[in-house]
């Protein structure tokens, strides 16, 4: 795997961008069968869902076999990383890549301090009480609405979120005070619509009952590499395109007329940066023998729970 740091005109580090080769399937893999789908860890399911008619929801079901890539992080380390979102992106590239169970498969990543959801907080509202208004209840069954949130800024925690009291929360909620707490880690996926949080369900549990703010690492797919010289030369033909544009109008209208560059100058350098920070779909790969097979699995992990018919 190929690392290199995204960062951003003014020098200010945005995230860490991941070359993954030779990695076909991945170990934390989405399946899926129509609108059903499965998420698996290591060929055992994790996660059952249904998109519903009218794309309105996903009911879901989670199982018990959610483990996560990362190994216990002990306080020092903590202590060690604390203000560095760039090391920490560095730390948690390598547990991507070495540890199983993890969802990297060949293509473009971005593991990103910049989250959509650090940006979403309304003014006056307390960090507990937006973080718990993300947080997608439900275990083992629960529901994603999408009518009502109106997209992907939810979260999905892969096992229950442990209370306030709990042995680690406890021991986490002694970092969050002192400004060491390691970053929660999350993956968006675009078939759910939502983020799924891949480590850190106790230190989020932690930042929430301290009312802090939790260091973040967000991950999700990028512009693949074959697609970039593609992608460049139309920001590039967008740009020549604007200047000739503004040409014609100043042959017109004269010298007042501002010759573009001024506008189409920022807009390409906006789409040049996306090329490695914009969120790709995510793969999702065909269930072996699709409706027949998500239902068996069904049957068996959950014992006759209703679904819905999509």
């Amino acid at each position: 795997m190929q690392r290199s740091d995204v960062m951003r005109d003014d020098g200010t580090w945005v995230g860490l961008s991941l070359e993954v080769e030779d990695r076909q399937q991945p170990e934390l893999c989405v399946f899926s069968a129509g609108a059903r789908l499965l998420l698996s860890r290591l060929s055992r399911p994790v996660l059952l869902a249904v998109v519903e008619d009218h794309l309105q929801g996903v009911d879901f079901w989670r199982t018990e076999e959610y483990r996560s890539f990362v190994p216990p992080l002990r306080a020092d380390v903590g202590r060690a990383l604390a203000g560095s979102p760039q090391r920490w992106a560095h730390r948690f590239a390598q547990y991507l890549i070495d540890s199983p169970g993890s969802p990297l498969h060949e293509g473009r990543w971005l593991l990103s301090c910049e989250s959509p959801l650090l940006r979403w907080r309304h003014a006056g509202t307390s960090h507990a009480e937006y973080w718990s208004s993300m947080l997608i209840e439900g275990h083992p069954d629960g529901y994603i609405d999408w009518f009502v949130h109106s997209g992907s800024w939810e979260v999905l925690p892969l096992r229950p979120i442990p209370g306030p009291h709990d042995s680690r929360v406890k021991a986490y909620r002694k970092q969050a005070r002192e400004g060491t707490l390691p970053p929660v880690v999350l993956w968006w996926v675009s078939g759910l619509d939502c983020h799924l949080i891949l480590d850190g369900h106790a230190r989020l549990a932690a930042a929430i009952a301290e009312s802090i703010e939790p260091p973040l690492l967000h991950l999700h797919r990028t512009v693949a590499r074959d697609d970039l010289a593609a992608r460049i030369d139309d920001a590039v033909g967008f740009y020549e395109s604007e200047l000739a544009r503004f040409a014609e109008l100043r042959a017109v209208h004269g010298p007042t007329v501002p010759d573009g560059a001024v506008t189409a100058g920022p807009q390409l350098a906006r789409l040049l940066n996306d090329l490695d920070t914009s969120q790709q779909l995510t793969w999702a790969w065909p269930l072996p023998d699709g409706e027949r097979q998500w239902h068996r699995i069904a049957r068996t992990v959950t014992g006759g729970h209703h679904w819905p018919h999509p």
